[in-house]
């Protein structure tokens, strides 16, 4: 028998109940239902849902971790399913973090908290730069190079040009650690004072250097290595 939601009783269908009641009274699963549009002939979407959270452990966060691959691992769940998942995650991201984009920035704590938001999901090293005007208001924050599970480089060619694309006057560096270790390496070290001293040449000043975990955060700045 066809587990397709359309042929559902209409209470029990997550798009209806949407419609009627809105999207917050909606489960994990029945939200993923969605994504997935339809079930297989021995499970509903809402079942193939469920497994699908089983697979992330019942987190959401956890599940904004897996690959398109380890979603696969569902069976019912192809390609298709997989990348409607991973986009719809990926968006709740953006839209989190455009929601703090006019924030202003008081001290490495605000700025860890906001970068932890944007890399808590990310198996791979990334490195980004917020670009602040002079009230220290965050203009533009963008991912500057992504890496391996090790490590990613930066350009400080590429950081100073986009910081004058967006009329920066100050900047804060970040990147994450997915090891969940938050020591500094000597690479970090070199390439903080790389480009706290080529931003000096354009008046643009580096507030801080922020490496981000789960574990917590290391600002530059707070111990005194800037």
């Amino acid at each position: 028998m066809s587990h397709a939601i359309k042929q559902w009783a209409k209470d029990d269908r997550p798009r209806e109940k949407l419609l009627l009641k809105g999207s917050a009274a909606l489960s994990d699963a029945e939200l993923i239902a969605i994504l997935i549009h339809h079930g297989t002939r021995e499970k509903s979407a809402v079942q193939l849902g469920r497994e699908i959270l089983q697979l992330a452990q019942n987190n959401i966060v956890k599940l904004s971790k897996l690959s398109i691959n380890e979603i696969m691992k569902i069976k019912g769940i192809g390609e298709a399913k997989a990348i409607a998942i991973i986009a719809a995650l990926e968006l709740g991201t953006r839209r989190d973090m455009l929601s703090e984009k006019r924030l202003i920035i008081q001290s490495s704590k605000d700025i860890a908290e906001l970068l932890r938001h944007q890399f808590r999901f990310k198996k791979q090293e990334m490195f980004a730069v917020v670009f602040l005007n002079r009230s220290n208001r965050v203009n533009h924050i963008e991912i500057i190079s992504e890496g391996g599970i090790t490590g990613t480089i930066a350009d400080p060619r590429v950081i100073l040009k986009k910081a004058l694309d967006y009329e920066a006057v100050n900047i804060i560096l970040c990147h994450n650690h997915p090891s969940g270790s938050l020591n500094p390496s000597k690479a970090d070290e070199a390439l903080t004072q790389k480009v706290k001293l080529a931003a000096q040449y354009f008046d643009i000043k580096v507030l801080d250097h922020i490496i981000v975990s789960e574990e917590g955060y290391y600002s530059f700045a707070d111990t005194g290595l800037l």
